[in-house]
């Protein structure tokens, strides 16, 4: 049966082999029976050199933020299957030349944030395919004019933050066939004069020149038709930059307009809106600076005469906003606004997108956005407001943003009337703000109306509890984020009035235990996020209560290593559907002496109790006795039962064998028959051993003693007697008889019939 079982287990380990997510230096994620959608995440582990074990048919590789100071010929050899390589962060100051060239299928490239200095002529040969290029955030101040020749398929290039300061640097790269966007804002361009980087017109849509020194805008041809994204930002010397575009029609599809922090006078400002009033829907404005910084905003309609002479009746210099009757969008961030007066109690009709962030409002009256009947979005975080205001406003409002106010509650009883309970339509909310100066309690129907709430972040609000029926009236809610509280311990009933819920971030909150979620009903839930808390232990029964997880992440908890969480050590090692971030990492807090010590480096294997293979051995082993069992029975049934007479007949007649004391035999035979054999006793046998043998016989109908219990008489007459004779016939084998056993030779057969051997037991 050892060897049996030894085999079993053997069996078992070749059937059910090792193989999940959990790589030693990488990490894995996708489908590993599909290759073609695997990604390898080497990020943040200190790597010199290119690891060598990268599989060939990986589809994205990410290197970010390693040490790899040098891009040898061969690092990428083999990786043809290779679309997206990411490596920001990685302190690569060298590329050789062709190391690139392996890499025939990559269609996204970062590079940033490394210390590259020149664009080499042959740097990116062979990477006909590829649409996106990342090379802000490094050294470069040297472009070659044909290192950018072989990428016909180029749409994107990102140059920010580096040190070009001639716009003929950027040149090769603007007459690119399909180039799209271009990004070279914080560099040390002094001028950006449209004869500087074509004579013909090209295909840009997003041009990108914020945070530059630039003392003058100059577009004196059509060469940019149509650009539709125009970024200046942070751009002006001294305090002003010149704006000089002759013709109208040069920027006429420009609807994206970024003027925040330039330093430009409200006259050239208004030239510039006046250029592209005609197409903008997105208009961004904040942190104005020199003076113009807004302090107030009044948006009122402006007359021109007939000359067409836009700022002669200006009266404030909010009244750049005059004409842009399509604006989608406005930001109006990070400036100074104490007040909105009346700015949007009229016109602006078709804004969805509004931007008060970073200001200093304290309140909002009501029907201060009444005007503002298409609006989707409202950002009004960093301000110090103290009240929410019920208002019947927002009929089509979906995101809400008011983190980081003065809005704070003394418990959490019921609001009357509840802030937004005309809000039906609102499906993102965010109310996150620094820990002192959370909201300290969450009134029970802070949420009531928002049937149509998607997504709740209510981080750092101070918050150490949550009513059970809190979120009793967002049915649909998906995403939400409480963590940065002070929760120690949660309800799975918070949770069951949210079944849909798929995200669930719950990091620093001081969580000992996940054993709410066991009944909490999260059956959907992907996402996982438990960071920075005080978990020490990881329940099997938690894990099976959310079927659907995909992503864990448990970083930076107090692990005991031993045999409480040596089941989920060998989860994660094992599973292969979810992703368990920063495994590796996990460090042991208890007991003292494995203090520091990586979780999965402990050996823990003793303790792990695998119930599927006692299962499978005790089936197994079942299946087997009732073979055997059924076998012996067909077969060997008579000897079966004779071994268990024999070993009934052993038992009892040791203990009898106790109670008799040896004194010598009384009889010479003790005969056994059946009484339908009495006559061929009395007349044949009887006459035979006792007159002519002498011997002397016991019979029971003559010497069993009366009274007597009839098993004792035999006994004695069996232990008295030097044989057992038994007289066999077919009346004596349909009779019940006994054996008893002495170990020795004392059994005489007597058989007065033929009878068949098959008729004869055992």
């Amino acid at each position: 049966m050892l060897l049996c079982l030894c085999f079993l287990m053997y069996c078992w380990v070749l059937a059910d082999p090792v193989c999940g997510y959990f790589l030693k230096n990488c990490t894995i994620r996708g489908n590993l029976s599909d290759p073609s959608n695997m990604k390898v995440l080497c990020y943040n582990r200190n790597l010199e050199v290119i690891p060598i074990a990268i599989p060939r048919k990986v589809s994205n590789l990410d290197l970010a933020m390693n040490k790899v100071s040098k891009i040898e010929k061969l690092d990428f050899k083999g990786l043809s299957n290779l679309k997206i390589l990411n490596m920001p962060r990685t302190q690569i100051s060298q590329v050789e030349n062709g190391a690139l060239g392996y890499l025939e299928a990559l269609q996204v490239l970062g590079l940033a944030h490394n210390r590259l200095t020149t664009l080499s002529d042959y740097l990116f040969q062979g990477l006909a395919n590829l649409s996106l290029l990342h090379l802000d955030n490094n050294l470069i101040a040297t472009i070659s004019s044909s290192s950018f020749q072989t990428l016909s398929s180029l749409k994107t290039v990102n140059l920010t933050k580096n040190n070009l300061y001639n716009m003929k640097e950027v040149q090769p790269i603007v007459q690119l066939p399909h180039l799209q966007e271009l990004y070279i804002g914080s560099n040390r361009f002094t001028s950006f004069q449209s004869q500087e980087i074509s004579n013909t017109s090209i295909e840009l849509r997003l041009l990108d020149l914020s945070r530059n020194p630039l003392g003058v805008f100059r577009i004196t041809a059509d060469v940019l038709p149509y650009l539709e994204v125009l970024d200046i930002a942070y751009c002006g010397q001294l305090g002003r930059m010149e704006w000089d575009v002759l013709n109208r029609s040069f920027l006429s599809n420009v609807n994206r307009l970024n003027l925040s922090g330039i330093e430009m006078s409200f006259k050239r400002m208004g030239m510039v809106l006046q250029t592209v009033n005609s197409s903008l829907v997105h208009l961004r404005m904040q942190d104005l600076l020199n003076g113009s910084r807004l302090k107030a905003v009044q948006i009122s309609p402006i007359l021109q005469d007939s000359h067409n002479s836009f700022f002669s009746t200006i009266k404030s210099p909010t009244c750049v906003f005059q004409d842009l009757k399509e604006l989608w969008i406005l930001k109006l961030g990070s400036n100074k606004i104490l007040t909105l007066n009346d700015a949007f109690m009229n016109g602006l009709h078709k804004l969805e997108t509004l931007n008060l962030a970073g200001n200093k409002l304290s309140s909002i009256r009501k029907g201060e956005f009444k005007s503002l009947t298409s609006l989707k979005t409202l950002l009004l975080y960093d301000n110090q407001i103290a009240k929410i205001l019920c208002s019947r406003d927002f009929h089509f409002l979906r995101t809400l943003d008011i983190s980081c106010n003065y809005i704070t509650y003394v418990n959490d009883g019921k609001l009357d009337p509840p802030p937004f309970s005309h809000l039906t339509s609102l499906e993102n909310l965010r109310i996150f703000s620094q820990r002192h100066k959370g909201l300290s309690h969450l009134p029970i129907n802070f949420l009531e109306g928002l049937k149509s709430l998607l997504s709740f972040q209510a981080g750092s609000l101070n918050i150490k509890d949550l009513h059970r029926n809190t979120f009793i009236h967002t049915p649909r809610l998906w995403f939400l984020d409480i963590s940065k509280n002070e929760f120690t311990a949660l309800t799975p009933k918070l949770f069951r009035p949210i079944p849909r819920l798929n995200s669930l971030y719950l990091s620093k909150a001081r969580i000992q235990s996940l054993d709410f979620l066991i009944a909490a009903n999260l059956s959907r839930v992907t996402f996982l996020q438990v960071s920075k808390n005080d978990i020490t232990v990881v329940n099997e029964t938690v894990l099976q209560s959310l079927p659907a997880l995909t992503y864990l992440d448990m970083q930076d908890n107090p692990f005991t290593c031993g045999c409480s969480d040596a089941w989920f050590v060998q989860w994660m090692e094992s599973d292969n559907q979810t992703q368990v971030v920063g495994a590796g990492e996990f460090t042991c807090n208890y007991p003292a002496d494995l203090k520091d010590t990586k979780l999965l480096d402990v050996e823990l294997q003793f303790c792990t109790v695998d119930l599927g293979l006692y299962c499978y051995i005790s089936t197994t082993c079942l299946v087997l006795l009732t073979l055997v069992a059924s076998f012996a029975y067909h077969f060997l049934k008579w000897h079966v039962i004779f071994g268990y007479y024999l070993f009934l007949a052993f038992l009892y007649d040791t203990k009898q064998r106790n109670k008799l004391t040896p004194h010598g035999c009384q009889y010479d035979a003790f005969i056994s028959y059946n009484a339908h054999d009495k006559p061929w006793v009395l007349r044949e046998l009887l006459p035979e051993l006792e007159g002519k043998q002498v011997w002397k016989l016991c019979l029971h109908h003559r010497d069993f003693q009366p009274g007597k219990r009839i098993i004792d008489n035999i006994m004695d007459g069996i232990y008295g007697s030097r044989k057992t004779i038994c007289v066999i016939s077919h009346r004596y084998l349909e009779s019940d008889f006994w054996l008893f056993d002495e170990q020795k030779d004392v059994l005489i057969l007597v058989f007065l019939e033929e009878i068949p051997t098959h008729q004869l037991s055992p």
